[in-house]
């Protein structure tokens, strides 16, 4: 027989889930009845606790985990550093673990995280996580998590972010005001939030300054470092071609700089080229390249902030639900120069 899940219990009692998971914990916000109706419920279903959800009880430990695609990246790097920087500041340390953009490795670091006993979790998905499910059990069980930079609207906690829309947009209409019209987007896993928010921004700004969408000047992609160079070529093949290319992330704006130059793409005689990256290198790039900046070592700061709060609070009426988004700015170089007109 299979175990009984809080859902099962929730369905039963004709109650919400989140009822069910205080009940359990012995929330001060339940009353005795409720709980006593749910003890013998859990009871009577044999429910026993899913291991990656338990609710972390006793004394605090002092300890943050924070799960992250990958520590090379130069953005994660600095969002840790601001995580980091708040956690000291108020009394906690930090556990930092890495996915490797993978959905597996994600579940295993949560596992991880909580066999440390940590206060709370800070994430951002993996490319590969589209199902959620690990991080509503987590959330109903009562462990205080916050997500950044990548997030899910169907985990029900605060989410700091980027301004995605907004700095997709800005870098499109740049493009748009140095003379450019047929702009290819490459962009990554289409589930993920900010593929979502960027390649709406994109698609704002060209419908704003009067250019239509073409869906076949957009390219889904991953993060393996030989992709990009067929995306290339399929997106030189059209006819017309782009005349630039925006990119969402600080690999497919390196990729995509070296296709174009082995392709003796001239940047930007040819085709503009901007991206959408924290990479701290791109003013030494040949050319260099005009970027969307996202504020890394901020996002990180305000997601430690949030978490801690609601750590320190866990036992007091709760926070609201809340997506902070924090601006972008834009580094303009030359690879979005105007090209020079005899």
């Amino acid at each position: 027989m299979e175990a009984a899940t809080l859902k099962d219990i929730a369905r039963e009692l004709n109650i919400s889930v989140s009822t069910v998971s205080r009940a359990l914990r012995d929330s001060y916000e339940i009353n005795a009845e409720t709980k006593r109706v749910v003890m013998e419920c859990a009871a009577r279903l044999h429910y026993r606790p899913n291991p990656i959800a338990l609710s972390l009880k006793g004394s605090s430990s002092k300890a943050i985990a924070v799960i992250v695609p990958q520590i090379a990246n130069y953005y994660f790097s600095q969002a840790i550093n601001g995580i980091e920087d708040v956690a000291q500041r108020r009394g906690y340390d930090v556990l930092i673990f890495q996915t490797h953009e993978t959905y597996a490795r994600e579940i295993a670091n949560l596992r991880q995280a909580l066999a440390r006993r940590v206060d709370g979790v800070l994430i951002s998905l993996s490319s590969e996580t589209s199902d959620v499910t690990h991080l509503q059990e987590l959330q109903q069980q009562g462990t205080p998590i916050v997500q950044f930079d990548r997030v899910s609207a169907e985990v029900n906690t605060p989410r700091v972010v980027a301004d995605n829309f907004g700095g997709a947009f800005a870098a499109t209409e740049h493009l748009i005001k140095t003379g450019r019209r047929r702009i290819a987007h490459l962009t990554i896993q289409p589930w993920l939030s900010i593929t979502q928010e960027r390649l709406a921004g994109y698609r704002a700004a060209l419908e704003q300054n009067g250019l239509p969408y073409d869906e076949s000047l957009v390219r889904f992609g991953t993060f393996g470092p030989d992709e990009v160079g067929p995306l290339v070529d399929e997106l030189l093949a059209l006819q017309p071609r782009p005349d630039a290319f925006f990119t969402a992330s600080d690999r497919l704006a390196l990729g995509c700089l070296a296709a174009l130059r082995q392709r003796r793409i001239h940047i930007p005689d040819e085709v503009s080229l901007i991206g959408f990256t924290n990479l701290n290198v791109a003013d030494l790039l040949s050319p260099s390249m005009s970027t969307v900046v996202q504020p890394a070592l901020e996002i990180g700061q305000a997601a430690a902030e949030r978490l801690l709060d609601l750590i320190e609070r866990k036992q007091r009426p709760a926070l609201p639900i809340t997506t902070t988004t924090i601006p972008t700015t834009m580094q303009l170089r030359e690879s979005t120069q105007l090209p020079v007109v005899a």
